[in-house]
């Protein structure tokens, strides 16, 4: 998330009632998950194991629970509980801003449009031309719409990413300040959910179609050209390419990445990346070819052990 306000270094660490090592002056122009990261964004890291990579990344500022060298160009904030505090500027840049009508005073609607009975669309909207939105969508703020989209009835786009930090006795909230975006010629079914992302964007490519009952979690990309049937679930952070087709009850795990032209069939277990071009099937999920030899395979040692059993009398 980029701020409309960016803030200096001193006066963030202020604001957390932090200590901070760098150039207090220099500006905060953005908050963002460690892989969501750029020049200028403020990040977060609490665990020795990630230390490294928050302190190499592209973000400038990061708030760590660890009095380290600041590095050449950048800023730290040391705080006791850095998520803590990453949640508590999310909620300063990004506050929660209720609107209670169906359709919000902000939203823009585009020419040709049509909206069901029912529908609620949140603060910021921006929905493009010629689209058609059935009954009890649900569209939460800063989501953004292409032309020519179609979304089916009960379908909701931009709940809070399901990301939680586990405490002693309850878990704490990572509050989402990402969108949702859906480009142009996109067909959502019926009982869909879309998750926002956590500061970044949750994407659907031109002309892709999803059926009902799909799930897609915080920070996906899915690019054109796709089709996923029903009951797909897709883990967050998870990048898919062009023109992939995933069958019914696919599941595919975060933060992987499936390349263009890629075919998942049905009831799948997805949990590592996928090479572009090929047709995968089980699970875990392998080329579909390579897991249906060790299928006959198996089968084929069944027989074996069967017959041997029988010849040799056993029960």
């Amino acid at each position: 998330m980029k701020l409309k306000n960016p803030i200096s270094l001193k006066d963030c660490a202020a604001l957390l009632h932090a200590t901070y090592s760098g150039n207090g002056d220099a500006l905060i122009t953005g908050i963002n998950e460690i892989h969501k990261v750029t020049s200028g964004d403020i990040t977060f890291v609490d665990f020795h194991k990630y230390y490294d990579k928050a302190l190499n990344s592209a973000a400038t500022f990061v708030i760590i629970n660890k009095e380290v060298a600041c590095p050449d160009g950048k800023g730290l904030i040391f705080s006791d509980d850095p998520f803590r505090d990453y949640v508590k500027l999310v909620k300063h840049f990004a506050p929660f801003t209720p609107s209670l009508k169906n359709i919000a005073d902000n939203a823009v609607i585009g020419e040709g449009t049509i909206v069901f009975p029912g529908v609620y669309i949140g603060n910021n909207v921006i929905i493009g031309k010629n689209c058609i939105l059935h009954p009890n969508v649900v569209i939460y703020d800063n989501a953004i719409i292409g032309n020519d989209v179609i979304v089916h009835a009960n379908t909701v786009l931009g709940a809070d990413a399901f990301y939680f930090k586990r405490r002693e006795k309850h878990f704490d909230k990572m509050e989402s300040c990402g969108r949702v975006i859906i480009h142009d010629g996109v067909e959502i079914g019926a009982c869909c959910t879309i998750d926002k992302g956590v500061s970044g964007d949750t994407i659907i490519g031109e002309q892709t179609k999803l059926d009902n009952h799909i799930h897609i979690g915080h920070g996906v990309e899915i690019g054109k050209m796709c089709l996923f049937a029903g009951q797909v679930g897709i883990g967050g952070k998870t990048i898919i390419g062009n023109n992939v087709i995933a069958w019914g009850q696919v599941g595919i795990s975060k933060t992987l990445h499936i390349g263009d032209n890629v075919v998942i069939l049905a009831q799948s277990g997805v949990g590592k990346d996928l090479e572009a071009g090929k047709t995968y099937f089980g699970s875990p999920a392998s080329e579909a070819r390579q897991k249906m030899k060790q299928m006959a395979a198996a089968n084929n040692m069944l027989e074996i052990w069967e017959t041997m059993r029988k010849k040799n009398g056993d029960n």
